[in-house]
């Protein structure tokens, strides 16, 4: 069970808790054993709503003590006060009273829907809960050995050592401490006089169009040959064969293959060149 450090309040003879029976670790958790005998043994309906609705009132300042320990993590604390509420109705509705103290059923409950929420709810990119989990421990790790006397950024490796991860690992996580937040394409990015966005530096020409439209310029020109100089050009160039190999393969001179494999390429060279004008012109 998670741990508080906030002050207890004291037990005194006037207090509804003084007995050790019902002594709490925490101020905000009220004795409640009997409201919850009660609201188990109540069938649904308006009267069980009722109690259910009484048992989070009094429990819900837990759940906002709770929620507190999650500020300055990205999130409005409004917000992760609402999400701790939604986890003590959860908590309320699944507590069974003859397994012990409701808190200690409670704070994991509760807890543990806080960081479902950040997750699922908080991350800009998805990324694996593997490589969430990465980028905590390597996030508590930097800050804990930064606040080391005379510590300065700790490296990849330093984290490594603290937390036993590798450095790849390591890696991964100071990667994905990227990711909980991105950044628009349109954003604006000081260059000099001239501005420019994010869009405008990403991106660059693509060679591979070139070598598409290279390519189907030279398929017309390839059905065009003869049967036996598609051939040599298969081999060749496809299936990676030696002109000496070709040779035997058609029975003619290894000289002959090398004149033949030259025509062709230039024959479908020149038609591809001499189309490409004229298809300009159609468009």
């Amino acid at each position: 069970m998670l741990t508080d450090t906030s002050t207890s309040c004291p037990a005194t003879s006037e207090s509804p808790i003084a007995s050790s029976a019902t002594r709490r670790s925490h101020h905000d958790a009220p004795d409640t054993a009997e409201l919850f005998a009660r609201f188990v043994a109540l069938d649904d309906g308006p009267e069980r709503d009722v109690v259910r609705d009484e048992l989070v009132a009094v429990w819900l300042p837990m759940a906002h003590r709770i929620a507190g320990r999650f500020r300055d993590r990205g999130e409005l604390l409004e917000d992760l006060r609402q999400v701790a509420a939604l986890g003590l109705v959860r908590a309320v509705d699944r507590f069974d009273p003859s397994r012990g103290a409701f808190e200690s059923y409670a704070v994991p409950t509760i807890t543990g829907e806080v960081r479902r929420h950040f997750r699922d709810r908080m991350w800009a990119l998805r990324v694996p809960r593997r490589v969430q989990e990465l980028r905590n421990r390597v996030r508590l790790s930097r800050r804990e050995l930064a606040q080391q006397p005379g510590g300065a950024e700790p490296t990849a490796a330093a984290i490594a050592a603290h937390t036993g991860l590798s450095e790849e690992e390591v890696n991964t996580g100071l990667g994905a401490m990227e990711s909980f937040s991105t950044l628009s394409l349109d954003a604006e990015l000081s260059t000099g006089d001239e501005g420019c966005s994010l869009a405008d530096t990403l991106g660059a020409p693509d060679t591979s169009y070139d070598l598409v439209v290279d390519r189907e310029a030279a398929k017309a020109g390839l059905r065009r040959l003869p049967e036996r100089e598609r051939a040599i050009l298969y081999m060749r160039f496809f299936q990676d064969a030696t002109q000496s190999r070709i040779a035997a393969r058609f029975g003619i001179s290894q000289m002959h293959v090398s004149r033949l494999i030259s025509r062709s390429c230039a024959r479908i060279r020149a038609e591809a060149l001499a189309e490409r004008p004229a298809a300009r012109c159609a468009a």
